[in-house]
Parts: C-alpha cells; structure tokens; sequence
C-alpha cells in the first residue's frame, strides 16, 4: 500500500506508531524523501491527522494511516477535512477491540468508517479490498476519488490483510496530476482563496451542508464497487466484506462441491453501499446471510437494502477470531438444509 501510494503521487505521510500497521510508516520513512516527499512520524494521532490538512490544502496527494483506536483519535480531523472539501487518503489496518483490544483481524470499525465517524453531516469514501493485490488497486483508486470529489477516502483493511504475504503487480507511477485550482499556494497576482469550515452565519452553513450532501449523493450515483461470484443460481446470498468476505468464498466454493446453490455478494465500497445491488438480488433469491468479523454492523446496511423483502440471518465473530472456510461453511450449510426442510413444509 505505502509504495502504491509514492506511486500514486503521494508526497506527505504523517503518522504516529501502532500495530498492525507500523510497516507503512516504517517503510514511507525510508521511501517518501528518496522520491522527493515527506515523512513526519507525529506527536500524536490528533497532529498527524492535521499535518495531513495542512499539506491537503495546498494541492498536495497526502496520507496517513493508522489502526482502530488511533483511527478513533483522528476522527475530528476527517470532520475537518470533509468540512473544508479536502482530499486525503486515511488507511485503517482494524484491530481486535472495542478499547485496546488485540491486534488481530477484526472488523469493528465499519460503523465508525461508514457513518462519518466523526461530527456533523458528512460522508468518507469506505473501500475495503480483500486481497493484498487489491489493497495496491484501491490505493490509487482512493488517491483519485479524494481529489474528483475533495472529500477523505478510507482504506478500511484488517490486521489479516495487513500482515499478509502476497505476489502484487504494482502500478507504474503517476507522471502528472492536474492543477487544483482550489490550491491555497499564495496568491501571485491573483484574488486570494481561503479554506475554513467555521461558518458562523447559520443560513450560509445550511447552505455549504446541503452542498455536501449533493455531492455525495453524486458520489452514491457513480462510485460504487462490488463483487458478485456465483450468483446466477443462488437460492442462498452471502455477504461478506475484506478478509471475511474470503473466508466466505473459500466456503462457497467448498459448498458448490458438495451441489448447494450458494453464492456470495463482497461489497467493495462500504460507503457508497450497494443497496440497489442487494435490493435486485431479493427478485431472485429470499434468504440473505451476513458474515462479518464483529457482532453484526454490515448488517444493518443489508438489511435496510432488502427493506424485509427477503429473510437476513448473521454470523459473526467479533474481537479479532478469525473462522476457517470449512468453519464458514457449516454455518451456510446449516442455513441451506434448513431452508430447504422449510421449502418442503
């Protein structure tokens, strides 16, 4: 992800130590000045986040990464930085929490990522990949959205993804980034600009809110991502996300072996989430189960997405346990047998 991201044209990492992601830092420091950037190791969580603003708002590609609590921390900066339409790439490797938890793979934290997370009305861009190699192809892809939408994007990884070995193919770098002609640089002869999210007039703040929320609804009509794998036949969807979501088809594939129409629905971007998606798939099939590596969050969203037009059942394991395939697939297989003993009533 770190060099994906220099290849990307980030030139600003800020960030402050915890595990399991200190491998970006580690390497961003060594790496980021021999392409001509900058590494600042912070103070805290808080600063980093507000280092990142900073260089934001000059027009520059900048990052940070952190896990769960050190997320936490930052959350006021994000509010900061969709207040002031500024772009910037946040990664969060999850841990085993709530608290200091654990530093296994979890996925705690998909309510605090898609919710906002922090004050007031705004949305972060949430991608979740599920492989190393696609952790490399969502980095530029968040590089690109944070600036066609000057909104923060999230990575929302996992200690599983995060410390995982896999061949990737990297991207050639970016050569050339357009002009932001939004950029505070000085003013050179020109009317000055100014970035702020302190609006004290409380008709002009309705106003920059409900500018926001065009913008993301713009986002929700054009961006959103996902992966569907043998759903032609299904008479029973999983959903499943990150490395839970390839646990889940290691078990669909085991599942398929033994004749049960099963197949799995990854959602790639959390917020926007494929509700449409979902809804459609309802027309062919009436049973749904959501497998998350917490106690149940995604799930909220599926089921607001099927509106009770279908039955949701959940499994979940939360604070860092991570199920094998074979453990998956009792789980789906016992929902199939079962519905199907139901069908025969």
């Amino acid at each position: 992800m770190a060099e994906a991201a220099i290849r990307a044209g980030c030139r600003f990492y800020f960030g402050y130590p915890i595990t399991p992601q200190n491998e970006v830092a580690e390497y961003m420091s060594e790496h980021m000045p021999e392409a001509g950037g900058t590494f600042i190791q912070a103070e805290s969580e808080i600063a980093s986040i507000y280092m990142v603003l900073g260089a934001s708002v000059t027009g520059a590609r900048a990052m940070t990464s952190s896990s769960s609590p050190g997320i936490s921390l930052k959350q006021e900066g994000i509010s900061f930085l969709a207040g002031q339409e500024l772009p910037a790439v946040i990664l969060n490797v999850m841990r085993g929490g709530p608290g200091l938890g654990n530093i296994a793979g979890c996925q705690g934290d998909y309510f605090q990522a898609t919710r906002g997370g922090g004050h007031g009305d705004y949305k972060t861009i949430v991608l979740a990949p599920g492989s190393v190699q696609e952790l490399v192809d969502l980095t530029g892809v968040a590089f690109e959205l944070a600036d066609k939408y000057r909104n923060p994007v999230m990575i929302l990884a996992d200690g599983l993804i995060g410390q995982m070995r896999e061949p990737v193919v990297l991207p050639e770098p970016v050569k050339h980034l357009p002009e932001k002609d939004w950029a505070l640089r000085g003013a050179k002869g020109r009317p000055s600009r100014f970035s702020r999210s302190l609006i004290l007039n409380v008709r002009r703040m309705e106003e920059h809110n409900w500018k926001l929320q065009r913008k993301f609804r713009e986002i929700e009509a054009n961006e959103i991502r996902f992966e569907q794998y043998l759903l032609e036949d299904a008479k029973l969807v999983v959903v499943a996300f990150g490395s839970a979501a390839r646990v889940a088809k290691g078990a669909v594939k085991r599942l398929r072996k033994e004749g049960l129409k099963v197949g799995l629905f990854r959602p790639i971007t959390l917020w926007p989430f494929p509700h449409k998606k979902i809804r459609e798939l309802a027309n062919e099939c009436s049973e749904f189960l959501v497998y998350e590596l917490n106690a149940g969050q995604m799930l909220e969203d599926v089921k607001l997405a099927l509106s009770g037009s279908a039955e949701v059942f959940f499994y979940g394991r939360p604070g860092g346990v991570i199920p094998t395939p074979m453990d998956v697939a009792k789980i789906i297989g016992s929902r199939y047998y079962q519905r199907i003993k139901r069908k025969a009533k």
